[in-house]
């Protein structure tokens, strides 16, 4: 019953509010540049797809969250549904880090350029050092947040080894860079799955970690606490 309810009801449903609400963030970026527009229509339509999957998030830690202040949040990815869970739970506008590929998909790749996501080239170190000094950038001048899967995709299962892009870019910004675990979600849609289950889910926002006074020499330390603190967060009860 719950294959035939996503694959009848949820599926179809997601690709609607997909559609319609991409469409509505398309027009409203000709009229803000920002991106922050567009980000109000993702974070509506995260808010859909959680509510036609019959998936419910419960977040916890916001309250250590300044709602004005800019961060580098790094959380675990282990779903695709992992994105509306953030947009729909962060109260911060911020813009994350996409592949490349992505930016030359018709329409897609409209959406994300106009609503100023990052595209991560990572066959090039060069490309790649360039979008994370650009994204330092976003932070410090327009005092807009990023967000990062420092496992670098997906992962089937465990959390993976972080790479060392959001710590430095946060060492570059000078902010505050924050783990965030996503528990429960890839569960309801694992890697390859068309199965899309209902559920609950917990989103935990850790302690924001200062980075001022760090050095670039320093990200290889805080990437590895960051992994640790991701990892204890998870495993909370």
């Amino acid at each position: 019953m719950s294959l035939v309810r996503s694959l009848l009801f949820s599926t179809p449903l997601i690709a609607l509010c997909t559609i319609v609400m991409g469409t509505l963030s398309l027009i409203a970026s000709f009229f803000d540049r920002t991106g922050n527009s567009q980000h109000q229509v993702a974070r509506a339509w995260a808010r859909m797809l959680l509510a036609v999957s019959f998936i419910r998030v419960r977040v916890e830690g916001l309250e250590k969250l300044d709602p004005r202040g800019a961060y580098v949040f790094v959380a675990n990815h282990g779903s695709f549904m992992d994105i509306p869970a953030l947009l729909a739970s962060l109260p911060q506008q911020f813009r994350f880090f996409a592949k490349k590929g992505l930016f030359s998909i018709p329409f897609l790749g409209t959406h994300l350029r106009r609503a100023g996501h990052l595209a991560v080239d990572r066959s090039s170190p060069r490309a790649s050092l360039k979008t994370m000094l650009e994204a330092a950038r976003i932070i410090s001048v327009r005092g807009v947040s990023v967000l990062n899967f420092p496992e670098g995709g997906r992962s089937a299962e465990g959390l993976h080894e972080f790479k060392e892009g959001p710590a430095y870019i946060a060492i570059k910004a000078g902010v505050p860079v924050v783990p965030v675990a996503i528990v429960g979600m890839r569960e309801l849609l694992p890697m390859g799955a068309i199965h899309l289950r209902s559920g609950k889910v917990v989103l935990r926002v850790g302690d924001p970690i200062a980075t001022k006074g760090m050095e670039a020499c320093d990200r290889t330390e805080l990437t590895a606490r960051l992994h640790r603190e991701v990892s204890q967060l998870l495993a909370a009860r």
